[in-house]
This record gives C-alpha cells, structure tokens and sequence, in this order.
C-alpha cells in the first residue's frame, strides 16, 4: 500500500445516476480507509436499462476514468455495475478486471466477480435470485452464475421495468420483498444483484426472516476488498458472509 494517513484508499467506478452504491460504502466502510469515486458514461440515461444498454456500458472506454482515479494512487479499484460486465460472461469480467489492474496499478475487483467469490466462500451452490432487472440481464446472470458452479434455483424481479433512476428508488422493503420471493426450499442462499438497489439496508432483516445467508453486489465487493487488502472486520458490516473475512 502506499505511504499515506489512512490504512488504504479504495476507489470505485460508478456508473453516473447511480446513487446508492456510495451510501451503502459509506454505511460499510473500515476504519481508516477513504472512498474515492469516479462516475463513469456509456449508457443513455433516458433508456431501459436493459441487456444492451449494460453490455453497452461494460464494454465502453474506461481509459479516462482510471486515469481519474488513479490519481489518488488507490490501493484497490472496483468497477462498481454487476450487469455491465456479466452481460459479457465470466472471461469479459475477469479481463476488464485486468485492464483495471493494468490501468491503475492498484487490486482490481469486479461487482459481478464479487458475488462470485462470495458465494464460494459461504459455499453456496444453489441460490435464489433477485434483481430489477427483467427478461435477458436474469438469463445472461443466471448464466454467469452456472458458468461458475452455481445453480440459481428461483429468480424474482420487480415485475416492471424500472428506468435508471428507478431502480435506485426501490426501499428496503421493496428490496426485502424481492428477497423473499426468491426464496426456494433449495437454496443455500439469496443473491441481491444491482450495486443501485438498496439492498445492504436490507441484508440482517432477510437472513433473519428466511434463515439463510444474503449475499449483494455492494456487500460482496467490500468483502472482497477486504479480503485482498486484509482489512479487519468491524461492527457496521452486514450479513453471515462477514463471518468468512
């Protein structure tokens, strides 16, 4: 890590209307440590966020963006949207994770690899799945998981399709409710994917109620980083998944 006054810097690529994924970092974040965010492009706003326009995203340039946030010389980087790159498929999420290494010089995780690594360390393979997501992103996650070993035995979703700034408005009720109709006598666990879906808030109450650990895109990626940066765990850390740190 590079010599600075706190124990690490993270940095996180956020996609421009996201507005969730930096509060749950807030509510998440290790002491010492600072959060750096860069906003990113490369989708229309005034669109569905569907398959395209996340493949869209995954797949656009980044150069400027690193560069931006390179600048605070961070100890690790996430690329903080879970559909942008698992539209691609596994190799595209784990050689854009390269190029962010590359590109930075810092750890690189994804958020989509997050959940992943996630559900490998509670061991988790059959999930119930949930998103605000609709049609071809659920295939194309589903497939991501597969590819992976995991099997997702139930998938919910909203029901409607949410504009970009919709998917951040939905409560942790609404999220908890999702949670619940993913829920089959088969799954070892709850994946809740969307870095802008306030799912964080909602993690304790839905392990509770369902009796089975949760796993989230913005959860999983503080795990991860973590993990690689050896952090300590600390009392504001939601979820059985810390149980593995």
């Amino acid at each position: 890590m590079t010599e600075t006054r706190t124990a690490a810097k993270i940095g996180v690529l956020v996609p421009f209307t996201n507005t969730n994924l930096e509060p749950d970092f807030g509510l998440m974040r290790p002491p010492n440590t600072t959060i750096h965010f860069q906003r990113m492009g490369g989708y229309d706003v005034d669109e569905i966020p569907g398959s395209d326009q996340m493949a869209g995203l995954g797949a656009s340039d980044i150069s400027y963006d690193l560069r931006m946030i390179s600048g605070v010389r961070p100890d690790v980087v996430l690329y903080g949207c879970t559909s942008a790159t698992l539209t691609h498929g596994p190799s595209f999420d784990s050689d854009l994770s390269d190029k962010i290494k590359a590109g930075s010089g810092a750890v690189s995780l994804t958020a989509a690899g997050s959940l992943i690594a996630g559900l490998k360390a509670l061991g988790a393979t059959s999930i119930g799945f949930s998103s605000p997501y609709l049609g071809e992103i659920n295939e194309q996650a589903m497939a991501f998981l597969k590819s992976n070993g995991i099997d997702t035995v139930n998938c919910a979703n909203v029901g409607r399709e949410l504009g970009n700034y919709g998917q951040g408005e939905l409560t942790p009720n609404d999220v908890f409710d999702l949670a619940c109709q993913a829920d089959h006598p088969d799954a070892q666990a709850i994946v809740l994917s969307c870095t802008d879906m306030r799912s964080v808030e909602a993690v304790e109450r839905v392990e509770a109620t369902l009796n089975k650990p949760v796993v989230t895109s913005n959860q999983a990626m503080m795990f991860c980083l973590m993990q690689a940066l050896d952090l300590p765990r600390h009392d504001r850390l939601p979820g059985k998944l810390y149980d593995h740190l």
